[in-house]
């Protein structure tokens, strides 16, 4: 898993992209630390559902190299901290400050918060489910906004999307999961693209992205629990024996 992530960290670095991203963060690099700790700590079995995110928010992964990864939730609920670096170019809005840092990721506060609601303790919700980023690096323009894979056109965005559809389907097939999750659209549709294209025997389905930038979603924990339930999942996170 580290290694198939690190290659596709390594590629990603090797696309030229448009000179409006001036900012571009790779928390698999100079927070490998904590990120493999998410991974032996959590990743050394199949899984039966997979999550997946877009790419790093600049509270979250950028911070931490744990995707969705809220400062408070990683080290107090998941308990994994250590010591982060720093990318090569840093924008002065946008420093990265580990685990020292006071801002909280939204987004992944809710994330983690639904999975710590349902499951109680980290086991319980990694027995049968795991939480993973399409595209591993965070890109920024010269104001510090944030630019999503989306946002980025024409050969750079094929050449990225190539890439990270590539590691998509080889995690599938490592972890031999059954249903990926896609939280937001981008994802949902990165993913069936990945398993159409690759023939894989496997759902997709999609949850609402847990961001305030998403037009009504101040009630997203309870719409989500409610999703979850709709997609005949919630039953694997209420259900803590040993086999799910």
């Amino acid at each position: 898993m580290l290694a198939r992530e690190q290659k596709l960290s390594h590629d990603l670095q090797q696309i030229s992209f448009p000179t409006s991203i001036e900012y571009i963060y790779t928390p698999l690099e100079y927070a490998r630390e904590t990120h493999a700790m998410y991974v032996r700590k959590y990743c050394t079995t199949t899984k039966k559902i997979l999550f997946v995110g877009m790419n790093p928010g600049p509270w979250g992964m950028s911070q931490t190299g744990i995707p969705f990864g809220e400062i408070n939730i990683v080290r107090d609920w998941l308990k994994i901290s250590g010591p982060v670096g720093k990318p090569s170019k840093e924008h002065p809005k946008r420093k990265i400050q580990g685990f020292n840092g006071t801002r909280s990721d939204i987004s992944g506060r809710r994330l983690w918060s639904l999975f710590r609601d349902l499951c109680k303790s980290p086991e319980n919700f990694f027995r049968v489910a795991y939480v993973y980023n399409y595209c591993p690096i965070a890109f920024m323009d010269n104001k510090g906004r944030n630019i999503t894979p989306v946002e980025i056109k024409g050969e750079e965005q094929k050449r990225l999307q190539n890439a990270c559809d590539a590691a998509l389907q080889d995690i599938i097939q490592l972890l031999k999961v059954k249903i990926v999750v896609g939280i937001g659209i981008y994802a949902e549709k990165r993913a069936q693209h990945v398993v159409q294209t690759g023939g894989l025997l496997v759902q997709v389905r999609g949850i609402r992205h847990p961001s305030l930038k998403v037009m009504n979603n101040h009630k997203w924990l309870e719409a989500t629990r409610q999703r979850l339930n709709t997609l005949n999942l919630l039953k694997y996170f209420r259900q803590i024996s040993p086999n799910p």
